[in-house]
Formats: C-alpha cells, structure tokens, sequence
C-alpha cells in the first residue's frame, strides 16, 4: 500500500529555477568610466561654449543699452608701432580670455558632477561602517574604500599637517594612464587638469555627506601621478 505525503516546496524547486530567481551580479566594463568621462568632458565642453557665448552676448547687448559699463579702452599706441600688429594682439588676448572662460566653465560643471557621485558613494559605502572616529578617518575612507571602488586602486599616499590639510598622492592615477595629446606634452598636462575637476568634485562630495565641507585642488606636474590638497576649516 502506497502513501503519500504532502509535497514539499524545496523540491519543486530546481537549482536552475532558484538561479533564476536571484538576481544576476551586475557587471559593468572597466573602462566604461573613462569613456564616459571622455564623451562627458567633450559635451560639456561644448555646452559651456555656447552657455559662455550667450552671456557675452547678454553683456554686450547691456553695454549698448548704457545698463553696464563700457570696457577699459586700448592704451595709446606709439606710432612706430604697427596697427595691425596691435589688432592681433587685442584679438589674441581676447581669445585667450574666452578661451579661459570656457574651460573654467567645463571645469565647473565636470566638478559638480564628480560632487554627486562621490556624495552618492560615500553614503553607499559608509552604511554598514562604524562612526568615523575624527576627519582623518573620514579621508582614510575616501582614500580606501571610494577610490578602490571608482578606480579599482587605493591612493598611494596620504600626508596631513594635522591642522586640517591633507594631500593624496596617486602614482598611477587611472583616469591618466593614457592621457596624450597630438600637440605634446604640455597639451596633454592642460587636459589633464580639466579632466581632475571630476575626481576633485568626488572628493568634495564625499567629504560633504559627513558634514565636510572642503575646498579641494589638484595638481598634476608628469603623467599619470596627480596630487590632491584638501583643506579643512578651523574645527572641522
């Protein structure tokens, strides 16, 4: 005589039915970030161009309707001193003016990018931590568990004056291993720096969500090393 239990759940549950109930680990390329970055510094780019031009624009139209006042006037010119050579010079130095105006502009925007991810990050990876016991704790956490996290390495030094300025120092930095320029060396140091607001903006961000608020600047004198200088006010 045949009994029958009642059926249990597990074994109408296969391994391949449980695999598929569980979510997959979301794998993301290594260097998707990098490319992004690229693209991302290269629409901004464009985007701080036209947001510059517009408000060039808007001043010169205050300056004809008398609301602002005019600009400074061109210094007297000797007459032994060409007009087209002085032409050039004002067109040149005008130019570079603009210039600087827009990439201060991306460098802006690619900062405040970089403060809400690191903002985002700290929060994510700091939930299951213990209290930071003072600020170098916090900026350990930065160097350790947030850069591992964005750049699958630790920064490779951290000095402090203990009054509230701290340096990082990374080696290798990845964002700048292949840093290059067609037009040299110096070219490729300049983008470089632009390309730093956005790990800038990460730190600041980070240093934030603990209450934080640091002003951060970076330096990058030979490919790939970097340097980063976080101050601190007084009684943070």
């Amino acid at each position: 005589m045949s009994t029958y239990g009642p059926s249990t759940s597990s074994s109408l549950v296969t391994p391949a039915l449980a695999a598929l109930a569980q979510d997959p680990d979301r794998q993301v390329d290594v260097v998707a970030l990098d490319y992004l970055l690229i693209e991302a510094a290269r629409t901004l780019g464009h985007s701080s161009k036209i947001a510059t031009a517009r408000i060039r624009a808007i001043e010169e139209e205050m300056i004809a309707e008398g609301l602002l006042p005019p600009p400074a006037p061109l210094p007297t010119v000797p007459p032994s001193i060409k007009a087209d050579s002085v032409k050039d010079a004002v067109a040149s130095q005008r130019e570079a003016r603009i210039a600087e105006e827009e990439e201060e502009a991306l460098r802006l925007r690619l900062e405040g990018m970089g403060a809400i991810v690191g903002s985002n990050l700290a929060e994510r990876y700091s939930k299951d931590k213990a209290r930071f016991q003072d600020t170098l704790d916090t900026v350990k956490f930065v160097c350790k568990d947030l850069w591992t996290a964005i750049w699958d390495k630790q920064v490779d030094n951290l000095r402090t004056n203990h009054r509230g300025v701290y340096v990082l120092q990374d080696n290798a930095f990845k964002p700048l291993l292949r840093m290059s320029s067609p037009n040299g060396s110096a070219d490729a140091l300049r983008r470089a720096k632009v390309h730093l607001a956005f790990p800038v903006g990460v730190i600041r961000g980070a240093l934030s969500r603990f209450g934080l608020n640091a002003i951060v600047s970076s330096e990058v004198m030979s490919l790939p090393q970097c340097t980063f200088q976080v101050k601190l006010p007084k009684g943070q």
